[in-house]
This record gives structure tokens, sequence and C-alpha cells, in this order.
């Protein structure tokens, strides 16, 4: 999906409006959200209570320190500070830029003792396991920002925000909620009645279940494409796919195993492509669900989406041990046997 990041960037006012405008500007060409204090900068504790909410919906925290510690609240911490901790507390990363002390110009630099040493402190804090870039000029900073930013996303993805054609549709919501509820009832009714049977003329485990297909050859830019079929069994089939899902593959990655599967059967290797009836792949998704040996649910990804994930039950995980364990031959000397 077509993601965009929301970035504070964060810094003293009067001082470095040029750059944190510069800075804003760099991000908004790199198609994500900016967000800043431009409208609103902190001078009281309501506006400072706003602002926490704008970084609460932000993914990634720019902060600018150069020669001034800016505005203080009452409590005699600045709001850029503030700000920082705030953010900080929040678990949101962190960006660090500090202005090379000989690159500051003098009417840019605070005076009060106070506030030096306060600017000092929050240096150091700012600088304290992070890694910290130092920029001399208004060009130096959007090209480190921009930089540091491109490396964090890559490295640390957040969240982020994207269209809401791109998110799930109302379909799959009610899809999502009429598997959940279904779920639902298949553990309530395990819990009252153990082995779960909830139809007496569901087709057995050793019955057959005829999978179709096709495959796809591409020969000197032709491309031709001929049917295929199987017949197995739900032993056979469960059998071998059984052990793929302790890594709970999602629904995509068990498809395109189980054609595979499904095709060994027809007994003629190809290099061709494979294609699985959907329907037929609905179907034993269904099955194997009904005979209690797997849940197939959706669930977040590493990337903050949804997805349909497969995994065993543990019905699935004792009947995967008693198909794919080889047994012992009772005459051998097996030293790892149990009496």
């Amino acid at each position: 999906m077509d993601k965009k990041y929301q970035i504070f960037v964060s810094s003293t006012f009067v001082d470095l409006k040029e750059e944190r405008q510069a800075v804003l500007t760099a991000v908004q060409e790199s198609e994500h959200i900016p967000s800043g204090m431009e409208m609103f900068p902190a001078t009281d504790e309501e506006q400072f209570n706003f602002i926490k909410r704008i970084i609460d919906n932000c993914d990634y925290y720019v902060v600018i320190v150069a020669g001034r510690y800016g505005s203080l609240a009452p409590d005699g911490i600045s709001y850029t500070e503030k700000e920082y901790d705030y953010a900080v507390s929040k678990g949101i990363r962190v960006l660090a830029f500090v202005r090379n002390e000989n690159a500051i110009e003098e009417n840019n630099k605070d005076t009060d003792f106070t506030k030096l040493q306060k600017l000092s402190l929050f240096k150091a804090k700012v600088q304290n396991g992070r890694l910290v870039r130092q920029w001399d000029n208004k060009q130096d900073l959007v090209s480190s920002v921009i930089i540091s930013l491109n490396k964090e996303m890559r490295e640390h993805p957040a969240i982020g925000w994207v269209r809401a054609n791109q998110v799930l549709s109302s379909e799959n919501l009610v899809e999502l909620s009429q598997l959940r509820k279904e779920v639902a009832e298949l553990r309530e009714y395990k819990r009252k009645h153990g082995e779960y049977k909830p139809y007496s003329d569901i087709a057995g485990i050793d019955e057959k279940v005829r999978i179709r297909g096709t495959k796809t050859h591409i020969w000197r830019q032709e491309v031709t494409s001929q049917n295929w079929e199987c017949e197995v069994t739900w032993k056979q089939l469960f059998m071998s796919i059984a052990p793929y899902l302790l890594d709970c593959p999602n629904d995509q990655r068990v498809e395109s195993l189980l054609k595979s599967i499904a095709y060994s059967y027809v007994g003629k290797p190809t290099s061709d492509t494979l294609y699985m009836n959907s329907q037929d792949f609905q179907t034993i998704k269904i099955q194997f669900m009904a005979l209690g040996l797997v849940n197939v649910s959706y669930s977040p990804t590493t990337k903050g989406d949804m997805a349909l994930f497969w995994n065993l039950t543990e019905r699935g995980t004792q009947l995967m041990m008693q198909l794919r364990t080889i047994k012992t031959n009772k005459t051998s000397n097996n030293p790892f046997k149990t009496s």
C-alpha cells in the first residue's frame, strides 16, 4: 500500500523559522505529511495540550536545536523540550539535529545564563543514547533530515496513513465479523462437547476430494493453458500441508503450497505456472476448519496491515504428529525409545 508517514518538526520559533519551514517543505515534497507549530507556537499550557494531541498522531518526531532554549512554560522548561519529552514518553521514533556551535549567529544565541545552562542540558539529553546529526546551514539541515527519515522509515517502519480505499472494505469487515463469530461458536462448541463434530454428514478424513486447476505454458511469447485435476484424500492433503502451518503462513502462501501439493498427485512433473480453482481452495479451507484441524483468522501483519493467517489447532497438531512421525521398529535397539 502507498503509505504516508506524519512527521512532527519541533524547534524554537523565531531563530529557526526559515530552517524549520524548509524542512516542512522538504517532507511535503517527499509525499509525507509534515506537522509543526507554525500556526500555533506553544506559548501556554492550553496550546501545548493541543500540540500533544498532534504528536500522538505522528509517526516520527524531528527536533532541531540551535542557540536558543525557547519560551518557558510555567514549570521553567521550554516548550520545545516539553514536546521532546512527550514524544519520547509516547515511544515515537526521535531524530535529532543539533547545529554546530561555530555556525550559530551571535544574534541567535541566548545571553541569559539560566537559559544557556538549560540549553546545554537539553542538548546533552537529546544526544544521549541516539545518533545525532550536526548541521551548519539550512541546506545541510534539509539534506540530513530527509536522508535520516528515509533510513528510519526503511529500518523502523511505523503505522503511517493510507487512503481509505486501500484498507479493508465494508465487505471485508463483514466477512471478518462473520469469521470471528464462527470461530467463537466453534470454540464454545469444543469447550462444551470436546472433539469438534458440528455436522453428522461431514466428509471423513479418509474420503477423497477432487481438486481442479490450470497450468500455463509460455513459449516464444505464445501462452497456452491446460486444465488439470486430481483426487486426493483429506488425510493426504492435510499430511502434506500441516508442517508448513507451524510457521502460521498467510492465506496466499497456503494457497501456493496447496496447488503444488495437489498437482503432485497428478503424477506429471511440470515447470509451468500452476493455478488452483479458487472455490476448491476455499472448500479446503472450510473443510479443515470444520474438521477442527486449523484456525484461520485475520491478524495484524508486521507492517501493521491485516491479513488472513493459518495455524494448527491442538487437534490438528496431534493428527500431524500421528501422520508424519516415523514409527519405531520394535525389534531395533532405539536409544530414544521410552519404556
